[in-house]
């Protein structure tokens, strides 16, 4: 990432000053505590920063955020418990990573389902639903074809709809 990362007091307004925010592309404001980065994102607010991310520690400051116009708001509590609840009710899922505000997830898991094992990629994927998009062969990743065959065992990333990944996976193993 090339990036210029300031530590410093988002507060302090000489700081922020110094650190030319008119030619920022993000602004950050990931203290613990929630006040101080409240503050930082409305000073931050005078300037032509494209985009301003705050993290806040007590959900109900959240709204506080949202209506001075912050971009985005992350609350890692609330995220870890919806991480660790996709992975508790789906323990196929060998890996997962939900992209947008939770819209679609990139998920690994092995195939294991009768219907799909001898399949060629092309012919069930892609859908409107999902896409395979890499296969692991030999411990080694590959950008998935469509002509490659779908093998029991075989371990595959696929890129889905978060509300279709149960339904999904019912296809591919055995839940």
């Amino acid at each position: 990432m090339d990036a210029l990362i300031i530590c410093g007091k988002g507060t302090d307004k000489k700081i922020l000053e110094e650190i030319n925010l008119d030619e920022a592309d993000v602004f950050v404001a990931a203290t613990e505590n929630d006040e101080t980065n409240l503050m930082a994102c409305g000073l931050v607010k005078g300037y032509k920063v494209p985009k301003i991310i705050a993290r806040v520690s007590d959900h109900s400051h959240v709204d506080a955020f949202k209506r001075l116009g912050i971009d985005s708001v992350f609350y890692p509590d609330v995220t870890l418990a919806r991480y660790l609840k996709k992975v508790i009710i789906r323990p196929k899922i060998d890996n997962l990573m939900v992209f947008g505000k939770g819209e679609a997830e990139l998920l690994d898991f092995t195939i294991e389902h009768e219907e799909t094992i001898g399949k060629r990629i092309g012919d069930v994927s892609p859908t409107d639903d999902f896409i395979i998009v890499a296969v692991y062969e030999n411990g080694k990743i590959l950008i998935a074809k469509p002509d490659m065959v779908l093998k029991e065992g075989m371990k595959v990333s696929m890129l889905a709809k978060a509300k279709y990944v149960q339904e999904i996976l019912k296809r591919f193993t055995k839940l």
